[in-house]
């Protein structure tokens, strides 16, 4: 199979989709690695590097999809890029369909068959292609937050951990998953007295017994909510319903609670946003003011620390690539009951629930779609 990985081009990401690793990999099993010119230079991987482990260069992106039977990348495809999908062409990125009714049309126009990173599953209920970019996003959201809380960006001018004789930083954590529990852990180390809210007694339980002594955790209801983000310096949105919008958890109307120049990290800005005024901003102006309330919305959190963020991603990915290439996209995902739930898109069906559910969009059951 001929597997391209083209140069990422939305705002500031630095990521690639494929590693020399996995080339080698790849290339070791008899397929071809097509990669564009300095696709890797901004994770520290140069073409040389591809050369070295089997890789063919190729001059530019038109290049990659028009002579490639898979594309593999690391974020959504940007219209640019949707232009030169074609039917019968397989596209494993992380899509985040549901807030994107733009992308999800172009990707049904084009008839991909697209598998996304975030609705691929385990035998646990997990979803590990989407797990260690939660790991990266969740560990620099304080540091994020910290940043944003700095008085010359805008924010109160509080230190985290404090000083002797000064009480350390609030920050209340919204979702005790991958993202909250990395979030909370680092924001604890820097000093912050924290709080995680879930909806779910088990988590609870688990964090309690885990990290009981670390930070605090309590029942996200409707009011425990409120009292706590009125009280926060930080607030850390961590919330993820897997494929689907994020739910808005917090009001425009509570911002008026909130202390002037706090800090709201949406790390769920990828599916929308769990904040009703967030909106996604970039590395390059990453944070905007809404009613002296300082958000910190960058929809590729991770790219930041892209060399990081890539080799953890890769690790992840690349069973799921060798099998994708070796079988082909139906025995693979006939084979692996938890690839086939990554199945987003095929020959201009829509084949995945949630997505359905949230754009008004009829769905194809994703067994029903091997036999197309």
């Amino acid at each position: 199979m001929r597997i391209g990985c083209p140069t990422e081009i939305k705002p500031q990401e630095f990521r690639v989709g494929m590693t020399p690793d996995a080339a080698r990999d790849i290339t070791a099993r008899g397929h071809t690695a097509l990669i564009q010119a300095g696709a890797g230079l901004g994770s520290g991987f140069t073409d040389v590097d591809y050369v070295a482990a089997g890789a063919t260069i190729l001059p530019g992106a038109a290049d990659i999809f028009e002579q490639a039977e898979m594309i593999v990348k690391v974020k959504e495809p940007q219209a640019q890029e949707r232009a030169m999908l074609r039917a019968g062409q397989v596209l494993f990125t992380y899509l985040h369909l549901a807030p994107d009714p733009d992308q999800t049309r172009d990707l049904l126009a084009s008839g991909v068959t697209a598998i996304a990173y975030e609705t691929v599953t385990d035998a646990n209920g997990g979803l590990p292609l989407l797990a260690p970019m939660s790991e990266v996003a969740g560990r620099l959201a304080p540091q994020m937050g910290a940043w944003t809380l700095q008085r010359a960006n805008g924010g109160r001018g509080v230190l985290m951990g404090g000083v002797p004789g000064v009480g350390p930083a609030q920050v209340v954590v919204i979702g005790g998953g991958v993202v909250g529990t990395h979030a909370a852990r680092i924001a604890a180390g820097m000093g912050a007295d924290v709080t995680v809210l879930d909806m779910s007694l088990p988590r609870l339980r688990y964090l309690d017994d885990t990290f009981g002594h670390v930070f605090k955790n309590r029942f996200a209801s409707a009011g425990s909510t409120a009292e706590l983000v009125a009280s926060a310096d930080m607030v850390i949105g961590a919330v993820l319903i897997p494929g689907a919008a994020a739910p808005k958890l917090v009001s425009r109307a509570q911002l008026s609670d909130m202390k002037p120049g706090a800090a709201i990290v949406d790390v769920a800005i990828d599916q929308g946003g769990c904040f009703e005024t967030s909106r996604a901003t970039t590395h390059e102006d990453p944070v905007f003011e809404v009613d002296g309330i300082m958000h910190y919305c960058v929809a590729n959190m991770p790219g930041a620390v892209a060399r990081t963020s890539t080799i953890a991603l890769g690790n992840a990915t690349r069973p799921y690539l060798l099998a994708l290439a070796d079988k082909g996209w139906r025995q693979a995902c006939e084979d692996d009951p938890h690839l086939l739930a990554g199945l987003n898109t095929h020959a201009g069906h829509l084949t995945y629930y949630a997505v359905g559910k949230a754009l008004g969009i009829d769905v194809m059951a994703p067994h029903l779609a091997l036999k197309q």
